[in-house]
């Protein structure tokens, strides 16, 4: 086959998480309705489905209602729905006796995996995506070529070519600047990976506030009985979620069109205002379970928890037979040391650069005066006139969208925008423009 006569897919998903999952449904449903599909793959760097896995905690519950799924905001008759999935997983009815709208983590994740496993004929695992390279055509970038690495095998590399890209890479954990993990010193999204790599730990020591440090105390200090837990942030206390329903609305469909629509100085108020939906904070049940086990053991004498609030980390060495971590008391400067075998941090997430694969192509994509990239209301990257093909961008648009980019709330109902822009994008152009070259 000559370039050509390159077969040119309508859409390549790189990342294959919830994001680009719910857009893998919405695409085969779009496709079900009008009779119309969207010819899409997608690459995924794992070998197979996963989300958090390290952090699939057993007493863990998700943060957002089930009806918040992969489809129901969207089409509350999918197939993909999480009562669906509980139908066919013959649960439905404990389900609804459990009287709960928030199942646990390790539930929420059989349900991706369930959901995801009817694409594996459109999913390629074990396949990381090393580089975007633009076709051009009459000085048009008509295409874009994705490079792919398969199976981890070095220099075995792949080419698809597209129409549209969907970047839904996830989010990178975040590590203090000049902290590198090793077999010591872990981000939180480790956890249950490392964890059987302890061997009788006698105290470790998690740096954080949010929701993922108070479930690693919580976890570790559970799990080895005979092991003191250290827990410091710069906090007082833990800060509780404010996941009351007024507030809640930063998350509606709507709110994301008020967010984008809004000046500049709007969205900085908002997004300060609601912080406490989101970051820095936790489920005001896990804060009252770790100060009750708290209290009790000072009332034993016995304290395995340990709480440094309103402290810092201030140095860490290696020492004999472990880490010395330091940790400084930040009203009065006094500081205490700390001999132990393993160092947590659980210090978040943050979106990555989806133009890094780009290359030439990220060049002519353009940014907003304080340096982010413009994207549309429809979550297209604006680009200059030169390209003609499309660039999605799946949950690094929070300075644009709002804070539901990073999370599950709008996931449904965003990737039906997707999903109706590439569709509309496609008509436009007529369809002899796009039809499948093979």
């Amino acid at each position: 086959m000559s370039p050509s006569e390159k077969r040119v897919h309508d859409l390549v998903g790189i990342g294959f998480g919830p994001s680009n999952l719910a857009l893998a449904i919405a695409l085969r449903e779009h496709g079900a309705q009008t009779g119309d599909p969207i010819d899409a793959v997608f690459f995924e760097k794992q070998p197979a489905f996963g989300w958090h896995r390290g952090m699939l905690l057993q007493d863990a519950t998700m943060q957002v209602s089930f009806l918040k799924d992969l489809v129901t905001m969207r089409n509350p008759t999918s197939e993909f729905s999480f009562l669906r999935y509980l139908q066919d997983k013959d649960r439905l009815i404990d389900f609804i006796n459990h009287k709960t709208m928030f199942p646990s983590r390790l539930e929420f994740h059989d349900y991706l995996e369930w959901a995801a496993a009817p694409f594996a004929d459109q999913v390629e695992y074990g396949s990381e995506v090393v580089a975007v390279t633009p076709v051009t055509a009459d000085g048009m970038i008509e295409y874009f070529d994705v490079v792919v690495r398969q199976g981890g095998r070095g220099d075995e590399l792949t080419t698809r070519r597209t129409r549209n890209l969907v970047i839904a890479t996830g989010l990178e954990p975040v590590l203090p600047e000049g902290v590198v993990s090793d077999e010591r010193v872990w981000h939180s999204e480790e956890l249950l990976i490392r964890v059987p790599e302890l061997r009788d730990p006698q105290r470790m020591v998690v740096v954080g506030a949010g929701q993922s440090a108070a479930e690693v105390t919580d976890y570790l200090h559970g799990s080895f009985p005979d092991a003191e837990v250290c827990a410091v942030f710069t906090k007082y206390g833990y800060t509780p979620a404010d996941d009351s329903s007024f507030a809640n609305r930063i998350f509606d469909p709507a709110a994301v069109d008020h967010f984008y629509a809004a000046p500049e100085e709007v969205k900085e108020t908002l997004r300060r205002y609601h912080a406490s939906t989101n970051y820095s904070v936790v489920d005001l049940e896990l804060i009252d379970e770790l100060y009750r086990r708290h209290y009790q053991e000072k009332v034993r004498g016995i304290e395995r928890l340990r709480i440094f609030n309103a402290s810092r980390l201030v140095d860490v060495a290696e020492a004999a037979t472990g880490l010395r971590a330091t940790v400084e008391f930040l009203p009065t400067g006094e500081r205490t040391v700390l001999d132990a075998d393993l160092l947590v941090y659980a210090t978040g997430y943050r979106s990555g650069d989806p133009l890094t694969l780009l290359g030439e192509a990220g060049e002519h994509c353009l940014r907003l005066p304080g340096g982010g990239l413009r994207i549309d209301r429809d979550y297209r990257v604006v680009t200059t006139d030169a390209v003609r093909c499309g660039i999605y961008v799946q949950g690094a648009t929070e300075h644009t969208h709002g804070i539901t980019s990073t999370l599950l709330s709008n996931t449904a109902v965003r990737v039906g925008e997707i999903v109706r822009s590439v569709a509309g994008r496609r008509r436009e152009a007529g369809r002899s423009a796009y039809a499948l070259q093979r």
